[in-house]
């Protein structure tokens, strides 16, 4: 029985070897998601280069928020994020979940990402 760090590891190859399919040279937007904060980047992986990033962990956001731990303040993220991609010329981007379930916080960003610009 493989450990639980061997099953996350796995989810999320076999979620981003699903992305590299489809993804039509589009620049991914991953998530990771902490038991205290949420992160975000678009990343061209052509290039190899973060085009955007954004968190809980930011200065813009910190005081705002009351926890960086909670769906509001993923959706703050990727209204963040998305505003940084937008800016750094990036519309249409593949969404990249990690091994984490589109549930919750990573919905609530992928939600604020989609109202601040993006298309996925």
């Amino acid at each position: 029985m493989a450990s639980r760090k061997e099953a996350i590891t796995r989810r999320a190859s076999r979620v981003r070897r699903q992305l590299k399919k489809v993804a039509n040279g589009r620049p991914r937007l991953s998530v990771h998601r902490s038991s205290k904060n949420i992160y975000a980047q678009v990343i061209d992986d052509v290039a190899g280069r973060t085009l955007a990033a954004a968190s809980t962990l930011d200065a813009s956001l910190r005081g705002d928020l009351k926890t960086g731990a909670d769906r509001a303040a993923a959706e703050a993220v990727g209204k963040l994020v998305a505003e940084r991609a937008v800016k750094a010329g990036v519309s249409e981007v593949v969404f990249d979940r990690g091994s984490f379930i589109f549930h919750g916080r990573v919905k609530a960003l992928a939600d604020g990402a989609r109202e601040g610009g993006l298309t996925f």
